[in-house]
């Protein structure tokens, strides 16, 4: 859809994008600095087996756990495809959140594993421990869900993870939880890591959706020792996929944590006043209904009147230049998500468009039912 709309030079701006854009300037000064003098940096270094020493050392730090319970890899989907083969077995199942990020099970369904679902509820997109626990079945050996949840943007409570971590653990099962999304929560207000509420909860995150960085491709798990020693002794045999470049840069850019962080709360601080006028503004007009989450970049509405949301955003493509996620994708048709981290005047405009899409779809469709 996207590569139609390019073609035909109609895309006014993307709000399928689901992370802050690339720091390109931020980042071409962080390479220079230092790959531009003799010697380069010392960050460049072997990232075999181990992962690069300085990105470990600063996670260290970041989760305030032994660097021995923390494993590089190539982004965050090398680091679910690692967890699913290190702790499952032929004939064993995974339990995946709904509405959910369509990897999660597509990369179990690649290696032959078993897929079962929860659904999370309500404009919150809540998780109930109790339909998590009912949900698990005698082959379930991994649960997998993200926080901040994609596609939603909501916050999940810590006392939610830790019961899921208890529920998990008292039936010898390990819980997988995304946070990729989690720096997009103030600093002041940021919960622990999931993996220090339970020995029985992985947390596993990348530079991609905080930083904008997925050019880096660089992602890690944190697990307890027992977990991490299993997972380790897989990709010590099978994964050599980390770039020593990449991830050397990785660790500049780990290096200058309040550099990133001001630049994506720049972005963030200009972007929600927008998205919260459309969105308050489509409630009133009975064009959505659901809430907007306190942090992140992303919003998952539901459209009034509209269930086929594919057909929808085929529509608004070609008729608006606009582009958004089909809740389909995520396990939700009827709803679509729309990524707001953008420059004021560009999320504005595509906004705009948005609006005027579904004012518009929505008196076609009732034109087409008076007929």
């Amino acid at each position: 859809m996207i590569r139609a709309v390019r073609s035909e030079r109609n895309l006014l701006v993307s709000l399928f994008d689901s992370s802050v854009p690339e720091p390109f300037e931020l980042l071409r000064q962080i390479v220079l600095e230092g790959f531009s003098s003799d010697p380069i940096t010392s960050r460049y270094t072997s990232a075999f087996a181990s992962g690069n020493p300085y990105v470990v050392e600063q996670l260290a730090r970041r989760y305030a756990l032994p660097a021995e319970q923390i494993l590089c890899t190539t982004g965050a989907t090398g680091a679910l495809s690692l967890v699913y083969r290190a702790l499952m077995q032929p004939g064993d199942r995974i339990l995946v959140e709904n509405p959910g990020f369509d990897l999660f099970h597509k990369i179990a369904e690649a290696h032959g594993f078993g897929v079962d679902r929860f659904e999370r509820r309500g404009e919150h997109f809540t998780i109930d421990p109790d339909a998590v626990a009912a949900a698990i079945g005698p082959q379930t050996r991994l649960i997998i869900l993200s926080n901040l949840h994609n596609p939603s943007g909501m916050s999940t409570e810590p006392d939610v993870l830790a019961t899921i971590g208890a529920i998990a653990e008292a039936r010898g099962i390990h819980v997988i939880v995304d946070e990729v999304y989690g720096d997009y929560v103030d600093a002041e207000l940021r919960p622990a890591p999931a993996v220090q509420l339970s020995p029985a909860l992985i947390s596993v995150s990348s530079l991609t959706k905080s930083h904008g960085l997925s050019t880096l491709r660089c992602g890690w798990i944190v697990a307890e020792p027992d977990t991490m020693r299993r997972i380790r002794s897989l990709a010590q045999e099978i994964d050599f996929g980390v770039s020593n470049l990449a991830h050397a840069v990785a660790a500049l850019v780990l290096e200058r944590p309040r550099t990133i962080e001001t630049y994506r709360s720049d972005i963030m601080r200009r972007a929600r006043p927008i998205i919260e006028s459309y969105h308050g503004f489509w409630r009133d007009e009975d064009l959505v209904s659901g809430a907007l989450p306190l942090f992140g970049c992303i919003a998952f509405p539901k459209l009034t009147g509209i269930s086929d949301t594919i057909a929808f955003s085929e529509w608004l493509a070609d008729r608006c230049g606009v582009v958004v996620a089909p809740g389909e994708y995520f396990g939700a048709a009827g709803h679509i998500r729309v990524g707001f981290a953008r420059a004021p005047a560009d999320l504005d405009y595509g906004l705009q468009a948005l609006t005027d899409g579904l004012l518009r779809y929505r008196e076609q469709q009732a034109g087409t039912k008076g007929v």
